[in-house]
C-alpha cells in the first residue's frame, strides 16, 4: 500500500517517511513539505494513507485532510501533531488516528495497522455488525454480501436506531433526503425491504429483523455490535473506538458525537 506523508519541518517528514518503510503494510512511502504538491500529487497517483501534521503554514492539516476526503473519500487518515486540542477538528474530518509527537515507532505501527484494515474489533459471536469506520455485517466471520447499496444502509440506520422501531416514512427521509415521500417512493423502498430481508434469510440470520404493523427495528439481542458495546461502557470497545463510526453514511454523525463526547469524558 502507498502512504504520503506531510510536514513543513524537513527532518519530521523524513523520519515519517522513514518509520513508514519500516511497517509491513506499507510498500511505498512520499512525503512533500508542502499540503499544495501533496494535492497536486494526488490529482494524478492513488494512496492509501495520508499522515498529516496539523499546524502548518497557509493551509494547515485539518484542511488538507477535508481537500483530500472531498476527493478521495476512502483514504484513511492519521494525525501527527504536538497539539491536542486539535482532536475535536481531526475526529471532524473522520480522521482514523491522532498521535501525539514525537512519535514513536511503536504507536506509529498500531494506527497504521488500524487505520489499513485493523479496524474490526475482536468481538466473538454468530452474528457481529461492525459500526467503527464502515458499516459490515459478519455471519460465523463471513461477511454478509447486500444485493444493492440501499439495502445495507438500510440495515446500518436500524442498527444505528439500536432497537428502536422505525417507520416507513422515517427510513425514506434518511435514504432520500431530497425526495417526498409519495406512492413510487413506497414502492421503491418495499423493494430494498423485501430484498434485505432475503438477504438475512440466505445467511440464516433473518430473525435480525422484525416487521410489525409497517414498523421495522432491528432485534439487538439477535447480534453482538461494537458501537452496543461501547455505549455499555465495555473498555474494550472503548479503547478499540478511533472516531470513526459508520463513516459510509452521513446521517451517522449525530451517533459519533455522541461518542466523541463520550471518550472525552473519560479522558
Amino acid at each position: 500500500m502507498k502512504a504520503i506523508c506531510v510536514d513543513d519541518e524537513r527532518i519530521l517528514m523524513e523520519d515519517t517517511v522513514a518509520m513508514c518503510l519500516e511497517l509491513p503494510e506499507i510498500d511505498e512511502a512520499r512525503g512533500f513539505l508542502r499540503p499544495e504538491d501533496a494535492l497536486e500529487w494526488l490529482d494524478h497517483n492513488a494512496a492509501d494513507l495520508a499522515l498529516l501534521d496539523i499546524d502548518m503554514p497557509g493551509m494547515n492539516g485539518i484542511q488538507l485532510a477535508a481537500a483530500i476526503k472531498a476527493n478521495h473519500p476512502d483514504m484513511a487518515i492519521l494525525f501527527l501533531t504536538g497539539y491536542a486540542q486539535y482532536a475535536v477538528d481531526a475526529f471532524a474530518v473522520r480522521a482514523s488516528g491522532y498521535l501525539l509527537k514525537p512519535v514513536t515507532k511503536e504507536a506509529l505501527a498500531a494506527d497504521v495497522a488500524y487505520a489499513l484494515g485493523g479496524k474490526k474489533t475482536q468481538q466473538t459471536g454468530h452474528v457481529v455488525v461492525q459500526t467503527f469506520g464502515s458499516f459490515d455485517v459478519f455471519v460465523d466471520r463471513k461477511p454478509i454480501s447486500f444485493k444493492m447499496a440501499k439495502c445495507k444502509e438500510l440495515l446500518a440506520y436500524l442498527v444505528d436506531r439500536q432497537g428502536s422501531g422505525v417507520s416507513r416514512a422515517e427510513l425514506s427521509a434518511v435514504l432520500w433526503e431530497d425526495r417526498p415521500y409519495d406512492r413510487g417512493l413506497q414502492k421503491q423502498l418495499d423493494v430494498y425491504i423485501r430484498s434485505l430481508r432475503e438477504s438475512l434469510r440466505q445467511y440464516g440470520v433473518g430473525d435480525m429483523l422484525e416487521i410489525n404493523r409497517g414498523i421495522i427495528r432491528v432485534r439487538p439481542e439477535q447480534f453482538v455490535c461494537d458501537a452496543y458495546l461501547f455505549f455499555s461502557g465495555d473498555s474494550d470497545a472503548v479503547n478499540a473506538y478511533r472516531g470513526e463510526y459508520m463513516s459510509n453514511y452521513s446521517w451517522a454523525s449525530m451517533t459519533e458525537n455522541m461518542m466523541y463526547w463520550k471518550v472525552m469524558d473519560k479522558a
